[in-house]
């Protein structure tokens, strides 16, 4: 799809990848993260979909490196083109761009490509949600859309370790503060050192997500970020009865050129018409019941009481151990990870997947 030729343009030529890049500006936006951007030599536009990908050739010592980054630029933007990258533990072409990538040099770069984009499916109300680096292709979206001059139905939702880690904030705040139909929340783990944070803090989780976006069920859904971070989006948005043919995600690792090459996700999701059994040990009851029913409240049908409190996931009064089988639990920040991998569940979250055996 050609934005550039959609609009009616006949004027210069559009690149293509036989034509080496030269990098143009090197810009910092936060620790160990920066924005390469990128012209052609020629003087050639560049045109792609809000959301797609470039490959990089890097000239790494021992031979190049191919590393797959989104762009960050928008379309609407055409003379210039734009990656931001993060480099994580033992990055090495992320590593090199960081250290060596100066403006005057010219690497091969082969797309654009990527079928993660809102021109790919259209709506009328959009949901961003984003952690770290994975605001990338977001921030592609958003500048197309704000661009273009209406007013959109968008909310964006990124996650960072700290505020000072929340890439393009700057940028994001100024056009939230032009266009009303762009809402904009960030969310942390922790606080920095010397400024005060105000705003969501902790694991991103369902509850954040019904006080940022009411009405997400409306919504078309646009996901990125590390896998762990997706698997939790898509489970809190199953577990809510999100339409899950309306969930798009690009990965980190694997990047869709079509269509056809995006993974049909495998997540374990409980179906009412699947029967499960509980097991309460200590009670020495069983309890049949269906995979969309929670411990909890299979437990106070067979007679039993669990100490319980919000019901969310959040309060963590509900932690019991499993000594047997698997449950699909989509919790709030109500039980560490340390808690987990010890057995423990929340009964309140926690839906039986076949047979398990609880400590009650």
């Amino acid at each position: 799809m050609s934005l550039l030729k959609a609009a009616g343009s006949a004027g210069p030529a559009i690149w293509d990848d036989s034509e080496m890049l030269e990098c143009v500006a090197v810009i910092p936006e936060a620790p160990n993260v920066a924005t390469f951007c990128f012209q052609a030599p020629s003087g050639a536009l560049f045109d792609y979909l809000p959301g797609q990908f470039l490959t990089l050739e890097l000239p790494v010592s021992g031979g190049p490196l191919y590393r797959t980054y989104t762009i960050s630029s928008s379309p609407s933007r055409p003379t210039s083109i734009s990656v931001t990258v993060k480099a994580q533990e033992g990055s090495l072409g992320t590593r090199w761009m960081l250290d060596h990538l100066q403006p005057g040099m010219r690497i091969k770069a082969l797309g654009p490509a990527g079928v993660f984009s809102h021109h790919v499916h259209p709506s009328d109300k959009y949901l961003f949600i984003s952690a770290g680096s994975g605001i990338t292709p977001m921030m592609s979206m958003v500048t197309y859309m704000f661009d273009q001059g209406s007013e959109p139905d968008a909310v964006l939702i990124n996650c960072a370790t700290r505020p000072s880690e929340i890439i393009f904030r700057d940028r994001l705040e100024h056009m939230a503060s032009r266009v009303p139909g762009l809402d904009l929340k960030f969310v942390v783990e922790t606080n920095d050192r010397f400024k005060v944070w105000t705003g969501f803090q902790g694991r991103f989780n369902q509850l954040m997500l019904g006080l940022m976006a009411p009405d997400y069920l409306e919504r078309e859904v646009f996901c990125c970020g590390p896998e762990p971070f997706m698997q939790a989006v898509r489970e809190a948005l199953a577990e809510l009865g999100f339409d899950m043919n309306r969930y798009h995600q690009e990965s980190f690792q694997a990047p869709a050129a079509t269509e056809q090459e995006v993974p049909e996700l495998d997540d374990v999701v409980p179906d009412e018409t699947e029967s499960a059994e509980i097991y309460f040990l200590h009670s020495d009851v069983r309890a049949k019941c269906t995979e969309t029913d929670t411990v909890l409240n299979a437990a106070r049908s067979a007679g039993l009481n669990i100490p319980s409190g919000c019901t969310f996931g959040v309060c963590g009064t509900c932690k019991v151990r499993k000594t047997a089988g698997e449950v699909h639990m989509v919790h709030s920040g109500g039980i560490s990870e340390d808690d987990i991998e010890d057995g423990y569940i929340l009964a309140c979250c926690s839906h039986p997947i076949g047979k398990i055996e609880v400590e009650v």
